[in-house]
């Protein structure tokens, strides 16, 4: 079977090609029309009645679910708890640590620096308007102490 090429004008660029015959393949074919059998039928006017939900599920799903989320919440509570035992255990066990370092240190309190303070620097420390320690016990002993530190200045 040839086709020949006749839609072109005597001046176009494709003047040349349009008396090129073209041959179609022998094994090109169109397929054969689609027969559909004859139990099929289109869909009806409403498909309303094709859509029925069996409510008798419900009270089942609705129980399995509860139960579900009930042993969620109990894997997570016991995965917190555990979480925080072994933070907890990791703190007390860096306190430790820092106590056997330093005994009676706690990481939690402030660190507040402690100036010593002496008869003749008090009244400077409180003019400085440096840090206070809690008003302490004077025993015989330290009035010693004041007294024999007092006579080796004036020497």
């Amino acid at each position: 079977m040839q086709v020949f090429l006749m839609a072109y004008s005597p001046k176009s660029q494709y003047a040349a090609a349009a008396h090129v015959p073209l041959i179609k393949s022998p094994s090109l074919r169109l397929p054969r029309p689609v027969e559909l059998p004859p139990d099929i039928h289109p869909l009806p006017e409403s498909v309303t009645p094709y859509f029925v939900y069996p409510f008798t599920l419900e009270p089942h799903i609705a129980m399995l679910e509860s139960t579900r989320r009930k042993t969620i919440a109990a894997h997570a509570a016991r995965r917190e708890a555990y979480l925080r035992a072994r933070d907890d255990e990791k703190e007390r066990r860096k306190r430790e640590a820092l106590r056997r370092i330093a005994p009676g240190f706690d990481p939690m309190a402030p660190l507040v620096p402690m100036r010593a303070v002496s008869s003749q620097s008090s009244g400077s420390a409180a003019a400085d308007g440096g840090l206070h320690e809690p008003p302490k016990q004077r025993d015989v002993m330290d009035d010693l102490v004041d007294s024999l530190a007092a006579l080796e200045s004036e020497h």
